[in-house]
Formats: C-alpha cells, sequence, structure tokens
C-alpha cells in the first residue's frame, strides 16, 4: 500500500508530541504539521455526526454505544428470556407502525399526462416518486385487471401494459389493444398519460366510458355463473366506478363545477359500498368551491364519523366551517380583554382537533411554507396529505373572511395540550413515528419533508461540536502562538504531574500558585495576542 508522506509526517508529529511536548519549537511546526491533525479528526468526526443524524434521525456514536458497547460492558443480552416480553412488545408496536403507515390513493390525484408531466416540460423536475408511481401501478393491476383476462385478447395485452415501467411501451400497448376492440381500460391509460390537456382527457374518458358501460352491462348478467364471472364483474365494476369519477373531476377543472357535482352524487348513489375511491372528498371540495356550505355540513354530518377513518379534508373542512360564523369578527385583543364566547370556543377547539391530525396543514395554509405538486398517494396525518389538501382547499380558506387570521392566532396552542404527541394524544391516536420516513418515499427529493415533533439534537452531536471548537481552537492557538503555548502545556504537565504522585509527595500551596499565576500570564498573553 502507498503511504504518502504527509501521513508519515503526521505519525512522527505525533510521537514527537508524546514525547517531547515540553520542548516543542516554531520549527518543529513547520516541519510537521501537528495542528492539523486533530482538527481535521474532530472536524470530520462532527460533520459525520451531523448528517447520520440528518439522514436516519439519531446519534451514530449513540447508536453504537447502545447497540455494541452496552453489551460489552455487561449490558442484558437481548437473547435472554427475560427480554421474550419486551421483544414481543416491540414487535407488536411495529405491526402497529406499519398499520399506521397506511398509504391511501389521493382522491384528487392530478392526471399525469395533462398535469404532471407538463410541471416536468416547465421545470425540469420531476414530481412523482419511483415509490409513488410503483404504488399507482400495483393499484392498477388490482383495479383493472382479473385472472381471465387471457380469454379477451385486448385485456391480456392490458394486463402487460401495467406491469410495464416504461411510458411509453404502456401507450404503445393501450393502442395495439384499441386496434383488436374497444377496451375500456386502453382508454383510461392514454386519457391519464398520452392525453396533454384535461380536455383531450375528458375526450378520452368518455370513449372509455362507452366501452366500460358495455362490458359492465354483460358481466352483470353472468355474474352468478361461476367465479370466473364474478372476478370480470367486480374489474369491469371498478372500471367503471374510476372512469366517472375522472370524468367528474375533468368537469370540475374544466369549470363545470355543478355538473361535476350532480356526477359524484349520482356516482355515490349508484355504488355506495365502493368507499375506497374516497368520493366524497372529491364532493366536499366541490361544494366548498360553489360555496353551498349547507351541503357541505351535510356531507360532513354523514362521513365525520367515529367509525370511519378520519382525512385531513374532513376534520379541516370542519374547521373551516366553524371559524366561518365567527372568523369576521374575531379579535385577538377583544377576545384577551372579554374571553371567548361560546361559538369562538367551538371554532378553536374544531381548530385544535384537526391541528392534533394533521399538524404540517396550517404552515401551507398560511403560507408559511410553498406549496408542490401533490402526490398521487399520501399518508394520513403526513406531509403528503398536508399539502394535498392545501393545495385544492387553500383558495377555500381565503374565500373565507378572517379564517386565516383566526387559525394563525390559535393553531399553535395545540401543541401545549399534547406535550408528548409520539406517546399519548388528546382526541386522536399517538402521532405515529413513521411518518417522516413515509413521507420522504412519497415525495420528490426537492421538497423540505415536514417532520413533526421537532427532533431535539442529540447530547453526543452537541458533545462533538464542542470537542471540535475546543480543538480548533488549541490548534489555531499552537499555531499562531507555539513558545507561549509551550509553555502552557508545561505548566500543565507539571501540575497534573504532581497530582498523580500524592502518595509520594504533595505539592506545597506556593508551588501550585506559581503555578497558577503562570498559567493566568500564559492565556492572558495569549489573548492579548489575538485581539493584536
Amino acid at each position: 500500500m502507498f503511504v504518502s508522506s504527509h501521513s508519515v509526517h503526521q505519525v512522527l508529529g505525533w510521537k514527537r508530541l508524546s514525547s517531547r511536548i515540553i520542548s516543542i519549537s516554531p520549527k518543529v511546526f513547520e516541519a510537521a504539521p501537528l495542528h492539523q491533525s486533530p482538527l481535521c479528526a474532530s472536524l470530520s468526526s462532527q460533520i459525520f455526526e451531523w448528517w447520520y443524524f440528518r439522514k436516519y434521525g439519531t446519534s451514530f456514536i449513540e447508536q453504537v454505544s447502545v447497540s455494541h458497547l452496552r453489551p460489552l460492558l455487561g449490558g442484558v443480552d437481548s437473547s435472554s428470556p427475560s427480554n421474550s416480553n419486551t421483544s414481543n412488545g416491540e414487535a407488536d408496536s411495529n405491526r402497529q407502525s406499519v398499520s399506521e403507515c397506511k398509504v391511501w390513493r389521493n382522491p384528487l390525484n392530478l392526471f399525469r399526462g395533462a398535469e404532471y408531466n407538463r410541471y416536468t416540460w416547465v421545470t425540469g423536475r420531476e414530481p412523482l416518486t419511483y415509490y409513488d408511481m410503483n404504488l399507482s401501478a400495483q393499484d392498477h393491476q388490482t383495479f383493472f385487471t382479473c385472472d381471465s383476462d387471457h380469454l379477451r385478447p385486448a385485456d391480456a395485452i392490458m394486463q402487460k401494459a401495467w406491469r410495464e415501467r416504461n411510458p411509453q411501451a404502456r401507450i404503445s400497448a393501450a393502442h395495439e389493444a384499441l386496434e383488436l376492440e374497444d377496451c375500456a381500460t386502453a382508454y383510461i391509460l392514454l386519457a391519464e398519460e398520452e392525453a396533454t390537456t384535461i380536455m383531450e382527457a375528458e375526450r378520452l374518458f368518455k370513449q372509455a366510458l362507452k366501452a366500460g358501460e358495455g362490458c359492465y352491462r354483460r358481466s352483470q348478467q353472468l355474474q352468478h355463473h361461476g367465479t370466473q364471472y364474478e372476478a370480470q364483474h367486480r374489474r369491469d365494476t371498478n372500471v367503471l366506478v374510476y372512469i366517472k369519477r375522472r370524468l367528474a373531476m375533468c368537469s370540475r377543472k374544466l369549470g363545470r363545477t355543478r355538473e361535476a357535482v350532480k356526477m359524484m352524487r349520482d356516482l355515490m348513489k349508484e355504488f355506495p359500498l365502493l368507499s375506497m375511491f374516497n368520493i366524497h372528498e372529491n364532493l366536499l371540495e366541490s361544494l366548498l368551491e360553489l360555496q353551498n356550505y349547507a351541503d357541505v355540513q351535510a356531507v360532513l354530518a354523514k362521513y365525520d364519523d367515529i367509525s370511519l377513518p378520519k382525512s385531513a379534508t374532513i376534520c379541516y373542512t370542519a374547521a373551516l366551517l366553524k371559524a366561518r360564523a365567527v372568523s369576521d369578527k374575531f379579535s385577538p385583543e377583544a377576545a384577551s380583554r372579554r374571553g371567548l364566547s361560546t361559538a369562538e370556543m367551538n371554532a378553536v377547539e374544531a381548530i385544535h382537533r384537526a391541528v392534533e391530525f394533521n399538524p404540517h396543514v396550517p404552515k401551507y395554509l398560511l403560507e408559511m411554507k410553498s406549496l408542490i405538486l401533490p402526490p398521487e398517494h399520501i399518508l394520513k396525518r403526513g406531509d403528503s396529505e398536508a399539502i394535498a389538501y392545501a393545495f385544492f382547499h387553500l383558495q377555500h380558506w381565503k374565500r373565507v373572511e378572517g379564517a386565516l387570521n383566526l387559525l394563525h392566532c390559535t393553531w399553535e396552542g395545540t401543541f401545549r395540550m399534547i406535550p408528548y404527541p409520539l406517546e399519548r394524544g388528546h382526541l386522536f391516536y399517538p402521532y405515529p413515528i413513521c411518518t417522516e420516513t413515509a413521507d420522504r418515499e412519497l415525495l420528490p427529493m426537492f421538497h423540505e419533508v415536514s417532520v413533526y415533533p421537532k427532533k431535539e439534537l442529540p447530547f453526543f452531536i452537541l458533545f462533538t461540536a464542542g470537542l471540535c471548537s475546543f480543538t480548533a481552537m488549541l490548534a489555531l492557538l499552537t499555531y499562531q502562538f507555539p513558545e507561549l503555548m509551550g509553555v502552557f502545556a508545561k505548566a500543565v504537565s507539571t501540575h497534573t504531574h504532581t497530582h498523580t504522585h500524592t502518595h509520594t509527595h504533595t505539592p506545597s500551596w506556593s508551588c501550585w500558585l506559581t503555578e497558577s499565576r503562570v498559567l493566568v500570564l500564559v492565556c492572558s498573553s495569549s489573548a492579548r495576542c489575538l485581539l493584536l
């Protein structure tokens, strides 16, 4: 192995320092850069410790101490029977974390060709992560394929198309399937990925609707003839619901909001059991656009139930309606003098409830943090859900006079009610600890993921920073004033030597005072030189 002369000088320098630190001279520093070794080591350790904390959320030194040094120093062996209950408890908590970190399809997800791809053409950035697109591919295979697809040539081609990673290969396969017959799923793929405008996507979805309704009627008549026909009917039902929902979203994006509301209501009446698409969240957003707050309250009364999974849309829309009743006349100064009225108290409690469910939303609504395009999948109570909600609902909060002011004055009070959110909650379960990791998978790299609760710097990072600063100061002083630091090192060495040999002779007070004077003189001289 090749060893550089600089490394040899450093090794020799350290040996010289240990044996002859008292007789050190400026020439030695010119020959061997001793001042660089401890400084570089401390800087590199500090940089690595900080990088490890930012990437993994824990201190490297602390993790090594707990994982490797603790068993060597007499820690309890993790494989012992006494820890079986602890291991079972950790496994249960891990399973709970996995269930809490389940991702959901964004009910207001954008169109890839007409919206996501246009963003990429303009900015050069990819708004979707590979993990997010892979989840969408799995959803498409679940909703749009079945075991009997091989019996229909076009469906067999589309079954392979949904598994393709290359977008151009998927689009080519869809065109190939349409050459054989009118295939609803082929039209869906082209509307989602090839269409560059919403109007073009709507035209393709209307063609998909015509083909999908024919398949649905045929499979509906044969669904009781066997499991194979039942699977076909289930697939055709999913396809039809998806097409109608996307057509309603096209109408909403093109400004035909009342038409979109009617289509959503009809779809929810026709297929009341298909709640996996969360069509009620699309309906809430459209009703808010129409400022039809009475109908919004009616939808909330049906879906804001204890037995149903909550969402940021449900919680923050309920808070918006209660804030609307008092926000136009709300004043923090007046409220502090006379106290909160019953209506104001209800509005504040609704805001606290919403913030406890998802604490990331207020910074986006108050425009304290910039928005990005929402992902195709969201994590409930996470930053991804906050982005998806604020992207579509910020305009509705701005439309209600004083609502954002009330939110600004009251949202931070939630954190005083739940000082330890990872251990216990107030109105909801404790905040899941896995949201940051899952959101980093769902959101693009150029977005700074919002983290709750904020992690405090571990002790070892602060210790390493202090050690690095102290070493840098010593290295600088030694480089600038080698003679004075030599006197300082001699005094410290003599003082340490006398205390380690107290069993043979005890230093006199006069000797100790003399050494102290030397230390004070050295420090004051160094300080004066630095100031000059």
